[in-house]
């Protein structure tokens, strides 16, 4: 009989998406590998709250929290680190003994505070990247293995199309700046096409200059809402900059677009390149080419099918979280012995 392994994933809090998709959705997974996982999140975030005096006592609170955490974590045969316990300080780790994995999703090495995230990462037995981009850099310090972020494909699935033609954005507030550098393409698109409407799904309403704001749909973010937002839409998109920071994204946005069989469009940049490759997106730089693909997928309707189709059989065969979640048991495994 094989023996289990007592895992313990430090994480950066309850609501914070890499704790919900990147552990949280592998515990069947996991479970069934025989792998006994705890999550310890930040009770009080792993962020502080905001600017002034108000972070002292965040600070001095979450510390201790995170001390306590990494203490009891010793028992354990395997941790699991997401970034910094504590936002930019790699401090309370050191008091952790037992065998380290680093899971990262994003280009976290830009934002470090005095190299602590690689000094991290060379402690640790293995590193998880989200994307090549990201185990670029951190092959420098330890082992690395790439591990997408999964889709659970018994939740995102296929749904009815609305019967308006749908764009959707999905996404924190932080990244609503990258939609709004394709307002100008989608006022153009939304005045060739009246009856179409762009949805936004996110934590604070978006704030357009040219786009009639009776053309937009917006949605509060919430995880009941998600998914029905996405899977009634038509086209999903995800726009971004190429930057360093934009190149470690790990494309979970247009993962979930694919796998309600909604196409995407998408900014051909980091692992974004990867996906579109595989099927279902479209590749877009320029307003033009917004406007083309965009209007190509709302006025033909079997492109759209078809794309849509191709984009959730690349999800199924690449990044479903049952196939996933495997790839990470057997990597805390192998740490663990």
């Amino acid at each position: 009989m094989t023996q289990r392994v007592r895992a313990v994933a430090l994480t950066q809090g309850v609501r914070e998406p890499s704790a919900r998709f990147r552990v949280r959705q592998y515990l069947p997974q996991l479970e069934c590998a025989g792998i006994d996982l705890v999550e310890r999140p930040a009770r009080f975030g792993a962020y502080p709250p905001g600017p002034g005096l108000q972070r002292l006592p965040w600070l001095a609170a979450t510390l201790a929290e995170r001390a306590f955490a990494a203490l009891r974590s010793n028992s354990a045969d395997v941790v699991l680190f997401q970034r910094e316990m504590v936002s930019t300080l790699s401090l309370t780790e050191r008091l952790c003994r037992a065998p380290a994995v680093l899971d990262v999703d994003d280009a976290i090495w830009l934002t470090q505070r005095a190299g602590m995230i690689d000094r991290l990462a060379a402690r640790c037995r293995l590193v998880l990247c989200g994307n090549d981009y990201i185990a670029d850099h951190f092959a420098r310090f330890a082992p690395v293995r790439v591990l997408p972020t999964g889709v659970d494909t018994r939740v995102w699935v296929p749904g009815v199309r609305d019967a308006k033609p749908t764009l959707v954005w999905s996404g924190s507030a932080g990244g609503l700046p990258y939609l709004y550098e394709i307002e100008a393409a989608l006022a153009r698109l939304l005045a060739d096409l009246p009856e179409a409407r762009l949805r936004v799904v996110s934590n604070t309403p978006p704030l357009f200059r040219t786009i009639d704001p009776s053309r937009v749909e917006f949605i509060p973010w919430s995880p009941e809402r998600e998914v029905a937002a996405v899977q009634s839409a038509w086209v999903g998109l995800m726009p971004m900059p190429d930057t360093p920071w934009t190149r470690g994204k790990c494309s979970f946005k247009m993962l979930t677009y694919l796998a309600c069989a909604v196409p995407a469009v998408a900014s051909p940049w980091g692992m974004n390149q990867l996906v579109i490759a595989g099927g279902g997106a479209f590749a877009a730089i320029s307003d033009d080419d917004w406007v083309e693909h965009l209007q190509a997928l709302l006025r033909d309707a079997d492109l759209a099918r078809q794309a849509g189709l191709a984009g959730r059989a690349q999800i199924e065969a690449k990044y479903a979280s049952e196939m996933l979640g495997q790839t990470l048991a057997a990597a805390l495994r192998e740490v663990a012995a």
